[in-house]
């Protein structure tokens, strides 16, 4: 095993914790509090945000859209280099941490910041962040991950810098109270493929980060099989906690990877609209089954370790399936709104972008990825 790793995010979990913002943020930075829809305000979160800034100057930006559009995120672009802002505070889910984690970087470039999400660029200076987490699903908010798209060429992107990590994160659990099952369902399974895109590959000599990796996953299936109790705060607590713990990167140091699934489900929610998770539960399953000779012995493992399975990787599968299934997520990708030219349109897209050998054998060419779509159209 070799590997380097380094999180620099604090992270500041539990109920109450917003307040603790002003440890990190100076009164001599002007803050731009960027949020999604709305539900900030109804929940809670901006009285607390506004009552832990008294005292600073600050201005907003909302509307940042789930799976956030350059479109949209260029016009706080505008307003961060106008007002001269100092510290970006990101309030709400993987998107509109994701977004910020664009605009902090774009805020000091000189060129059209796309370019960091085509790989034309790197990022070399950013803003400082922070993130108050409201949407457990991604662990944008203590990782330097940022996916976002272009609504204008159905481009869903990603660049990836240690600039990008926030300085902190909070995480209240308390605030999901106002999170409809659709949100808590694709927290659980984004977790869930996040943990099995770094362990399901092949066999390696890791106990820790295969151990680590199982621990998440078990939780997960027990938040799936006490899906009843999902407004509890125990329940939600845990769903928080464990989907930060699967992209903080611990568990990928030193690691095989593949996040073939991401690449495939990218493309499929840029040009459908499809939730990040549910295009990530329509792609892992037949994935698991074109790709089965490479990943057996670990879905096997999977099988034993965290199902209780022995000997019956079909059945592994399908114990995933039912697990999506039963938060009420379907893995058929013909019960979305597609067309008739989906394989067609994903395809084309995956070889433009150069995405025709995925895996973590580089082994999922373009005719393994149609053969997975053409699976997912059960």
């Amino acid at each position: 095993m070799e590997f380097s790793y380094h999180n620099p995010t604090a992270i500041e979990f539990g109920k109450g914790q917003i307040k603790s913002i002003t440890k990190y943020i100076s009164k001599e930075q002007k803050v731009l509090v960027v949020y999604g829809g709305g539900s900030i305000k109804k929940n809670g979160v901006y009285d607390q945000v506004s009552k832990a800034l008294e005292g600073y100057s600050w201005c907003e930006f909302s509307g940042v859209e789930p799976n956030p559009t350059v479109e949209t995120l260029n016009k706080a672009v505008e307003i961060i280099k106008s007002e001269k802002i100092d510290f970006v505070l990101a309030v709400g889910g993987g998107s509109v941490i994701d977004g910020c984690k664009y605009l902090i970087a774009a805020a000091l470039y000189d060129g059209d910041a796309w370019d960091f999400l085509d790989g034309s660029a790197q990022v070399t200076k950013a803003l400082p962040l922070g993130a108050i987490l409201t949407l457990p699903a991604t662990g944008s908010e203590s990782n330097s991950a940022s996916v976002v798209s272009k609504k204008a060429t159905n481009e869903k992107r990603f660049f990836h810098s240690p600039f990008s990590f926030p300085q902190f994160a909070v995480l209240d659990s308390s605030v999901m109270s106002t999170l409809d099952d659709r949100q808590l369902a694709n927290g659980l399974v984004d977790a869930f493929v996040h943990t099995c895109e770094q362990y399901v590959t092949f066999p390696t000599a890791s106990l820790v980060n295969d151990g680590y990796a199982e621990t998440l996953l078990r939780g997960l299936v027990t938040l799936g099989n006490t899906w009843d109790d999902r407004k509890s705060e125990a329940w939600q607590e845990n769903l928080m906690h464990i989907a930060n713990q699967a992209l903080n990167g611990m568990i990928g140091s030193g690691m095989p990877q593949d996040w073939a699934t991401h690449m495939i489900g990218h493309e499929l929610t840029a040009f459908y609209g499809l939730d990040h998770a549910r295009s990530l539960a329509v792609v892992q399953p037949q994935l698991f089954r074109v790709m089965l000779e490479d990943k057996k012995e670990k879905i096997a493992q999977m099988g034993e370790n965290v199902f209780g399975i022995s000997n019956d990787n079909e059945a592994v599968i399908k114990a995933i399936e039912a697990l999506y299934e039963k938060v009420g997520i379907s893995t058929n990708l013909n019960d979305y709104s597609i067309d008739d030219k989906v394989i067609e349109n994903i395809i084309s897209a995956l070889e433009s972008h150069g995405m025709s050998a995925l895996g973590e054998k580089a082994n999922i060419t373009l005719d393994k990825s149609e053969e997975i779509l053409k699976m997912a159209m059960k």
